[in-house]
Order: C-alpha cells, then structure tokens, then sequence
C-alpha cells in the first residue's frame, strides 16, 4: 500500500513538473515570460555539434551511395547489420562483367581475336571487381564505422544531456516566474487599508517568498550543473573532428590505391590490345584496307600506341604471302597458348618457333615447329619477325 502511496505521488509530481516546463515554454513562445540565455561559449559549442551532426550524417549518407549505388543492396546490408548477422556475398558489377565477357570469350574461341580479347578484359574486370570489394571493406571499416559511431553513440549522449538541460532551463524559469509573482503578491498586500487583511497576507506571502526563493536556489544549482555537464561534452566535438580527419585520410588512401590499381590494370589491358597483330582486324572473316596502326590510335588513343611503337607488328600481305608460298618463317609468340588436342602446339609467350603454310588449312592458323614439335598455331598468338 505504501509502495502504491508512493508512485501515486511521485506521478503525480512528474506531472506536475511537466505541466510547468510546458506553460513555461508556452508562454516563452508567446513572449509573455522571460527565458534564461545560455552563455555565448556554451552556445557556440551546441551550435558546432548541430553542425558537425548534419554534415556527418549527409557526408556518411553519401559515401554509402558512393560504394554502393545499389539503394535494395544497401537497405539488404542495413536489415543484416540490425539483426547483427553477415550479410551473403554478393558478386559486384565489374566482377559480373567479367565472367560474362570470359564466358563469352570461351564461346567464342581463345583462338580467335574476338574471343582472346574479351577473355582479356574480362580478367581485368574481375580484378577491378575485386579491386572494388576492397575499397568498400577498407571504407567500411576506417571511415563509415567511427562516422555512425558518432552518430549513432556520441551525439546521442550529447543530445540526451541537451535535452536535460533545456528542461533544467525550463524548471528555473518557472521557478523565477513564481518567485516574482510571490513577491508581486507581497507587495500588493501590504499596501491593503485593512490592517487585519494586511497582517494575514504579508504572513502568507512572506512564507510562500521565502518558498519561492528556496526553490530557486535549487533550480539554479540543478541548471548551472547541468550546464556544465553538458559544455564538458560539447567540448569533446574538437576532438570528434580530429578523429574523424584521420578516417578521412585513411578513406582517401583507400580511393588512391583503388584508382591506383585500376589505372594500372586497364593500362596492362590497353597495351596487350594495342600489341595484337594487325590480322585480328580480320576476324569474323571480315576484311579492312585500314592499317592496323591507325585503327588501334583511333580506338586506344596516341599515348598506348606510343608505349608500343616498338612492336613490330606483321601486315596481312606478309601472313598472305606466307600462305600463298611453301616457305617458312620465324615467329615470335604473343600470349601463352594450350593445345586443345594432339593436333595443335602449345606456345609460351616470346618464345619464337617456326612457322610455315599448309595448303587447305583454315585461315586463321599455321603450321608451328618447335624442334621435334609440330602441330597447329593461330595466327593471332603471333607476330613475324623481319
């Protein structure tokens, strides 16, 4: 029973200490009370954690979107991180591109120029792929992680401790509201012609001052120790920010080393295509009078074909010539080749062998010789030396 007396009270105090912060914020916002201003310093501080909040939570928002551009893989990632369970590996786009254009590659023939590039340019896919797998796991974890731990814990508290000390703000106001009409009241009465009056109502709101100003002084300690609490936290954004400069860094190194290794990969792949011997633009059974010089400036740019200027590439006539005579002629190998059967060679590449022509052979193969090796060699895997 006296446990029931107890929360009855204590309910009816907490409601009643509701119902004055809110007549006192109402009647700020009517400008019918005064309101106590926080000092300049602590509303600087409440000022750049507002801030500091905002643009995390737009900036960490964004890099998600920047990672992930896909909205129902993140909103996947965001359920699995709630339930606190390892989201399923899922292949990315450039890792998918990959396998489609070595899928393709396959089907099409590594012997055949077609086939042979898409297998190159997959394989450089699927490395971007997992170039950009590791970005994502290295931003996720050096920036991402202490920006949404700031959100997410820190600022939480700060606003937590914010919120008490508007209501401590609230409670004191209110508490120099009555204290002023406490002592109003005081005056008012003691200037009543009833000396009986008088004497009664200076008595009762004498007593009711002297309550108001105890309250007060309560009040009052209650606020300003809140006050401090508070300015102790907000202090700690300086170091926030120096925190989260370093998780910038570390994002930023992350991104020079991703577009470090992809730069690096699409320049290997723009050197082996510039370096293709100049019948691949034949393939298909497809002919063309432009030098293979000029359509690979046209397709990779001047500078790749710079880096490989130095290749001696061989021109249709020779491989024409070649085939059209019983001569043989030396070779050297463009790219590692595995025999599909016993009727082919094998190659590696920069070895040179031999090359010559068999009449009724396909177009797109030679005859290769490597000692007391012989078997069947695609063109495209060679260039022929002068």
């Amino acid at each position: 029973m006296n446990i029931m007396d107890f929360n009855v009270k204590k309910l009816a105090a907490d409601a009643g200490t509701f119902l004055s912060r809110a007549v006192q914020f109402t009647e700020e916002k009517l400008g019918q009370a005064e309101k106590t201003e926080l000092d300049a310093h602590l509303e600087n501080l409440l000022s750049k954690a507002e801030c500091t909040k905002v643009w995390t939570e737009k900036i960490m928002k964004q890099t998600e979107v920047l990672l992930q551009p896909n909205p129902n893989a993140r909103i996947e990632e965001f359920v699995y991180e709630k339930l606190d369970r390892k989201a399923p590996s899922r292949i990315n786009n450039p890792e998918l591109l990959g396998q489609y254009m070595i899928d393709a590659g396959t089907e099409f023939g590594p012997g055949t120029a077609y086939g042979n590039a898409l297998i190159k340019c997959g394989e450089t896919q699927k490395r971007i792929g997992t170039a950009d797998r590791e970005l994502i796991q290295t931003s996720a974890l050096n920036f991402l992680t202490p920006l949404r731990n700031f959100i997410e814990g820190d600022y939480k508290t700060i606003a937590k401790e914010r919120k008490l000390l508007q209501n401590k703000r609230l409670d004191l106001d209110a508490a120099k509201t009555r204290l002023k009409k406490a002592k109003a009241a005081e005056t008012r009465s003691s200037q009543l012609n009833s000396a009986r009056l008088e004497g009664d109502n200076i008595m009762i709101w004498a007593e009711e001052v002297t309550k108001s100003e105890q309250e007060l002084r309560i009040t009052q300690s209650e606020f300003d120790r809140q006050a401090e609490i508070t300015r102790l936290l907000l202090e700690g954004i300086s170091s926030t920010h120096a925190h989260h400069l370093r998780c910038l860094t570390d994002f930023v190194e992350a991104q020079t080393t991703y577009y470090a290794q992809c730069y690096q990969y699409t320049l290997d792949l723009q050197r082996q295509l510039g370096s293709f011997p100049s019948n691949y633009l034949s393939n298909n059974n497809q002919t063309s009078g432009t030098p293979v010089s000029s359509t690979l400036s046209n397709v990779i740019g001047p500078s790749v074909m710079a880096s490989t200027s130095s290749l001696v590439v061989t021109p249709p006539s020779t491989v024409s010539d070649l085939k059209e005579s019983s001569g043989s002629r030396k070779a050297r190998v463009l790219y590692d080749y595995d025999a599909a059967n016993s009727t082919e060679l094998s190659l590696l590449a920069d070895e040179v062998i031999t090359v010559f022509s068999v009449v009724g052979m396909d177009s797109d193969w030679l005859m290769g010789e490597r000692g007391s090796q012989k078997g069947k060699v695609p063109i495209t895997y060679l260039e022929l030396l002068n």
